[in-house]
């Protein structure tokens, strides 16, 4: 079957992970509202490819709460790493009582191998989930402006790396929230969470951080 990833584990604020290398440590940090003008949400590495498609799953449109998941890596019983290990989307405040892939375009899962996944692609080291709105606008920014504002060469000084935020559309007020996505470029996947009456409660792109079950 496709790879699934432990969300309900992995988005549990004090939840431990560990391999024969570190102790992966999980907390949870808000870091912004995403304003959705059209209710479609796009995966994507937005300084790379913000032309990505958007998913086929959309949502109401309107202003959500993002967090990040991020593991505090430890070994010797002192930090030594922090990574995004978790990207959400918060579309209803509510426990997931399932997950499904989330798709673009003709996907479809019947296609995947055993443990593959669909996901986008990353080649800058950071990653959002986003109104096409707010990617649309990249096209007015310069490479200089781009490069400035969402690529940077250290993690910052807050708890959450690569965290930056930026309204792209003045009118709508579409903007973009990133983090850096795990331990850096990659494909990673998406994920959609369904309430129990079968509602969409969250997207959450897995960076791929935390060890899995051994």
């Amino acid at each position: 079957m496709p790879y699934t990833p432990d969300l309900d584990r992995l988005l549990t604020p004090g939840a431990h992970f560990a391999d024969q290398h570190a102790t992966y440590v999980i907390e949870v940090h808000p870091v912004g509202d995403v304003v959705l003008p059209t209710g479609r949400v796009v995966g994507c590495d937005p300084v790379a490819c913000p032309e990505d498609e958007p998913f086929t799953v959309g949502v109401a449109p309107g202003r959500y709460p993002a967090r990040a998941w991020v593991a505090v890596v430890r070994g010797e019983d002192t930090e030594a790493d922090r990574r995004v290990a978790a990207l959400q989307l918060v579309i209803h405040d509510e426990p997931a009582v399932r997950w499904e892939m989330a798709l673009v375009g003709d996907q479809e899962l019947a296609a995947l191998k055993p443990d593959g996944w669909f996901g986008y692609g990353v080649d800058t080291g950071i990653g959002t989930l986003a109104d096409p709105t707010a990617l649309a606008a990249f096209e007015a920014w310069d490479e200089d402006a781009v490069t400035d504002v969402f690529v940077a060469d250290s993690p910052g000084d807050g708890p959450v790396p690569g965290h930056v935020a930026a309204v792209l559309d003045e009118t709508t007020g579409a903007n973009v929230v990133t983090v850096w996505s795990g331990w850096g470029d990659g494909c990673y996947g998406t994920w959609i969470g369904r309430g129990a009456d079968g509602r969409v409660t969250s997207f959450v792109t897995d960076f791929m951080v935390v060890p899995g079950p051994a």
